[in-house]
């Protein structure tokens, strides 16, 4: 009969474990075993103490049954015999009891990894689910805050003689639980002198960095623990480095210490004067700052913030005979935005074949004809030449309207003339062709439901929504033509329409343009759309209603992802027979 993993206890939350040393649960455990293996030993004897505030609030020993006979040189160490455990519980009696005494804490042991190992074997073969505690080895802690002159070995015995513990291991689990409380409380003085005041800050502190770096800790020091956008400033006061966080003390302390190993990272604190800040009501509220903050300032240690001005659009030109042209800048009915110039012309190339828009670059005016000396389309000439009857600027329009039709959204019969070739070429077992063409059309529907995606967010003047808070109540926002210009909170037992309507009220002044996403970046109308479509969203207020089109490209979706998972098989499987 198989049991389902038990659940035990709940385990602190990252928030509660930047509280302060004295106010955290400690659970010190020592195990004595029947050898060094936890896969092939098993558990003798735990001992715990539960200390909070240098106090001692609980204690659990008992001497476990093994199920086997106890070695001789063990028995020699711990003095625990085979006749001594024979009437002691099993670990499936024991571990329960031990897993609800820890349950909230910290645990901490002397060579912790030992163990633990040891913990979570035992868990394996009871079925119970090893709960996710945050552990602290005092070997590991003790080989950062000592030197080698004073503590030359950091056994635990040497340790509890260099800080007169009250009581001495004997290598017997609850004496050297005991011991370790003492060698704890003794080097938790020592980094308490050096600034480090919480178990994430202790986290923080164990890997070694240079003093230069952790110099600079006090740039945090008066940093809120909100969420927000932080600016690293440099010696002329620039913007060195631009980034958010739920937390911004605690993710701007990260920065001096081990947990920052970027060696970008290390240059430019070793660069900054000072840290400035923008509090955010929460986390899509900061992400759009940030976006912003980048632009303005395109900080040199930030990789991507020259991002917006990198964005590629396929736009469709102002002549009698438009043809697709790449742009930095997006015009009305213009594709977009692509992260690179060969993906536009890809996909604006595909476009133009299967709707019928000519690819030379040729200025025809509006009393001329267009394909008068282009070859067929058959033979690789432009898809929009006929050599009979020639094309007027009237009979070339069609074309040029399909192509806005089908960006629009309206009208998706171009898809549908891709997908009826990929069939005839795989029918006539032209199957890399028909590859090829699925390729492209896949990289078409997905910048077109990127696109339509985004232009349905931007097109509504205004659109208040609210989602659940994680500490309860309501994230607000108002957007307007594809920009956040206003957000707020309403917190657990506030009624939330009068904060919406302040909200509202002050509210940024938007004036849209006549481009795809009205003025919006497209990276800030993203993070909108990626907030709107998250759990718990409610739609407050819209002046127009939030939708895709109909004949848009997100039907096609299902069909795009098929041809994406098509060809990630394909490259594995060449990829395995180049291995072969």
């Amino acid at each position: 009969m198989s049991t389902a993993p038990a659940r035990i206890g709940r385990q602190l939350a990252f928030d509660e474990l930047d509280t302060p040393l004295r106010d955290t649960t400690f659970v010190v455990v020592d195990l004595e075993t029947t050898g060094g293996s936890p896969t092939a030993d098993a558990i003798t004897e735990i001992g715990a103490v539960k200390i909070r505030g240098g106090e001692v609030i609980g204690e659990l020993a008992t001497l476990v049954d093994p199920g086997r006979s106890i070695p001789p040189l063990i028995v020699e160490i711990t003095g625990i015999t085979t006749a001594m455990v024979l009437g002691a519980p099993r670990i499936e009696r024991v571990l329960p009891s031990f897993l609800e005494f820890a349950a909230g804490a910290v645990l901490v042991a002397h060579n912790a990894q030992f163990d633990t190992g040891f913990l979570r074997a035992a868990a394996k073969q009871c079925n119970v689910e090893w709960p996710a505690f945050k552990v602290l080895c005092t070997v590991q802690l003790a080989r950062r805050v000592l030197t080698r002159d004073e503590a030359p070995s950091v056994r635990l015995s040497a340790l509890a003689s260099l800080f007169a513990a009250t009581t001495q291991p004997t290598h017997r689990a609850l004496d050297d639980a005991r011991a370790t409380v003492d060698v704890l409380h003794a080097l938790f003085e020592r980094v308490g002198n050096q600034g480090v005041h919480s178990f994430s800050e202790l986290v923080d502190y164990l890997p070694a960095v240079s003093s230069g770096q952790r110099a600079k800790r006090s740039l945090a020091a008066g940093l809120p623990r909100t969420p927000g956008v932080y600016l690293f400033r440099g010696p002329s006061n620039e913007a060195l480095y631009i980034g958010t966080a739920v937390n911004l003390q605690r993710r701007v302390r990260n920065y001096f210490t081990g947990s920052e190993t970027r060696g970008r990272m290390k240059e430019m604190v070793a660069l900054a004067e000072r840290v400035d800040h923008v509090e955010c009501a929460h986390a899509l509220e900061a992400g759009v700052r940030e976006l912003r903050l980048l632009v303005a300032h395109t900080p040199p240690y930030n990789r991507r913030s020259k991002f917006p001005k990198r964005a590629w659009w396929a736009s469709l030109t102002d002549e009698p005979f438009p043809r697709f042209s790449l742009t930095r800048k997006a015009t009305p009915n213009a594709l977009g935005p692509f992260g690179s110039r060969t993906d536009a012309a890809d996909v604006a190339a595909t476009i133009a074949e299967y709707c019928g828009i000519r690819t030379c670059t040729d200025r025809i005016g509006a009393s001329g004809v267009h394909g008068k000396n282009c070859p067929p389309a058959a033979v690789g000439g432009c898809p929009a030449s006929s050599i009979q009857p020639l094309q007027t600027a009237e009979e070339y329009a069609e074309a040029a309207a399909k192509a806005v039709a089908l960006i629009a959204g309206t009208d998706d019969a171009p898809l549908h003339r891709i997908r009826a070739r990929i069939e005839r070429l795989s029918d006539a077992e032209l199957f890399e062709s028909a590859a090829r063409v699925r390729d492209r059309a896949a990289a078409v529907v997905l910048a077109l439901r990127k696109l339509q995606r985004l232009v349905a967010v931007a097109s509504i003047t205004e659109l208040v929504a609210a989602r659940p808070a994680i500490e309860g109540g309501w994230e607000l926002i108002v957007v307007r033509s594809g920009r956040l210009a206003s957000a707020g909170i309403a917190a657990r037992g506030v009624a939330p329409m009068p904060v919406v309507a302040a909200l509202t009220a002050a509210a940024e002044t938007v004036v849209p343009d006549q481009s795809p996403l009205r003025g919006a970046m497209a990276e800030e109308v993203g993070l909108i759309a990626r907030w709107l479509d998250s759990p718990g969203v409610r739609i407050v207020a819209a002046s127009e209603g939030y939708r895709e089109p109909a004949a848009g490209a997100g039907s096609w979706l299902g069909w795009a992802e098929l041809a994406r998972d098509a060809v990630r098989a394909e490259s594995a499987g060449a990829a395995y027979l180049r291995l072969a």
